[in-house]
């Protein structure tokens, strides 16, 4: 899976990288130096007088950011063997140029070979090789010519189908010391080439890492001295790929037609085939991708899991809106599309106080007096409103008016009044129109003066 389901452990490292790591670690620069090796040169290169000498050397350029910079490097030799890791310290900074050597004597033989610089701190860096022969014919200590035994060659072969790879094991042998080339040839085809050198006898190895089935043949031969071949060895290589299956699925919500704004749900299912572990994904929204998110799956009941996630949509206009899903490292999901149509919003229905309201003011026992209002409000359509009452100034009557649909209601009211006197009564929409209707004074005063 994309992360943690589908996680493998990394390979382990070798003793001597470790050790140069530790180096590494040790230097304090910032950047870490940048470094070069000059291909390794072996001088002489051919030699045919035994003993003889072969220097190898090699010059190692860097570029040093000041302080101490510690060089950590071994040499690689042709049959496989490595030199003990060495180190020297580089102090200040700019460019730095060291050459390092190694030498080796060959007491006789006819042999070929190489060597190369690896450096390992601050930089893993490896030079090209340099090559040598030596032709000396038979050695000096014991007088014996050294020749491979082509009756003795062979290889063998076997099959890890968990690892999906097949290791081929050969053995050389050689009536003495020496250097022998050979190579692999699977199913016809060179698939490594190689020197070592033999002492009596000695194992080689290849490894076949097909990452598909495969089926066929391996032969060794001996490349020089001689042309010897070992018998065929047969294989057969099954990969199973045992890793979890991640998928994703989207379902788009159903066409609308309606109100707008509205919000519309898209639903995604992704799915493992077994595992435990967290798997990343991400929507894809209408072609631009969006910030990575994480479902768990815990394994249980190993086998076929599934999780639902959902992503939101809000539109304000008719459209369509497109999603998809990716699985980090993985595949994406097919893309559905949501589609709105939004519909014209009715007009705001409106409301006013039609034509007719009428006040009076009538005696209640004099001098008090009572007046009686009514008063209607027409509406084109659905809409909720506040109308109020007010004499003389004073709010007496408010109340809170909804309209389903057009229409008219009508709102009255009485009240106490003083009915020597005369007045107003306002009849109004709270935020709206209002309309004001005068009123006589129905009570005749004390003095016998005529009403106000």
């Amino acid at each position: 899976m994309a992360a943690g389901l589908l996680a493998t452990p990394a390979a382990a490292a070798s003793g001597s990288t470790n050790q140069a790591g530790k180096v590494a670690s040790s230097s304090s620069a910032t950047p870490r130096p940048a470094v070069s090796v000059s291909k390794t040169k072996a001088s002489p290169s051919n030699s045919d007088e035994c003993p003889t000498r072969v220097t190898f050397s090699s010059r190692i350029k860097v570029k040093a950011y000041g302080g101490k910079t510690t060089v950590a490097y071994r040499w690689l030799r042709g049959n496989g063997s490595k030199s003990a890791v060495k180190t020297f310290v580089l102090k200040g900074k700019g460019v730095k140029y060291v050459t390092v050597k190694e030498s080796s004597t060959f007491k006789g033989g006819d042999l070929k070979g190489w060597q190369a610089l690896q450096v390992l701190a601050p930089r893993k860096v490896t030079s090209a090789k340099g090559y040598f022969k030596v032709s000396c014919g038979d050695d000096e200590w014991d007088g014996d010519k050294h020749v491979v035994n082509t009756h003795t060659v062979g290889a063998q072969a076997w099959v890890d189908e968990r690892n999906c790879e097949a290791t081929l094991i050969g053995r050389i042998t050689a009536s003495g010391t020496r250097w022998v080339r050979y190579q692999w040839v699977v199913n016809g085809r060179v698939v490594d080439r190689d020197a070592v050198r033999v002492y009596g006898s000695r194992k080689v190895y290849h490894v076949i890492r097909p990452h598909e089935n495969l089926r066929g043949w391996a032969v060794l031969q001996i490349l020089d001295p001689g042309d010897a071949s070992s018998n065929r060895a047969y294989f057969k290589i099954s990969c199973r790929d045992w890793s979890p299956k991640v998928s994703a699925s989207v379902n788009a919500p159903s066409n609308y037609e309606g109100d707008c704004p509205v919000t519309r749900t898209f639903t995604g299912t992704i799915s493992a085939s077994h595992g435990r572990g967290e798997v990343k994904y991400r929507w894809i929204r209408d072609g631009v991708a969006g910030g990575w998110q994480s479902v768990y799956f815990d394994g249980r009941g190993y086998g076929h899991q599934s999780r639902s996630v959902s992503d939101s949509w809000t539109a304000s206009a008719s459209g369509t809106s497109k999603r998809s899903i990716e699985i980090y490292g993985g595949s994406t999901s097919g893309t559905v599309e949501g589609k709105v149509t939004c519909k014209a919003a009715p007009p705001a229905s409106k409301a006013w106080i039609q034509a007719g309201t009428s006040v009076k003011q009538v005696e209640a026992g004099c001098p008090a007096g009572s007046v009686t209002g009514t008063g209607s409000i027409y509406a084109t359509g659905p809409i909720k409103l506040t109308v109020t009452w007010s004499l003389n100034g004073s709010v007496v009557k408010s109340e809170d008016l909804e309209f389903t649909s057009e229409g008219t209601k009508s709102v009255s009211f009485t009240s106490a009044s003083d009915g020597l006197k005369g007045g107003n009564a306002r009849f109004g929409i709270v935020g709206g129109g209002s309309t004001t209707v005068d009123y006589e004074a129905v009570c005749p005063k004390a003095d016998g003066t005529p009403k106000a």
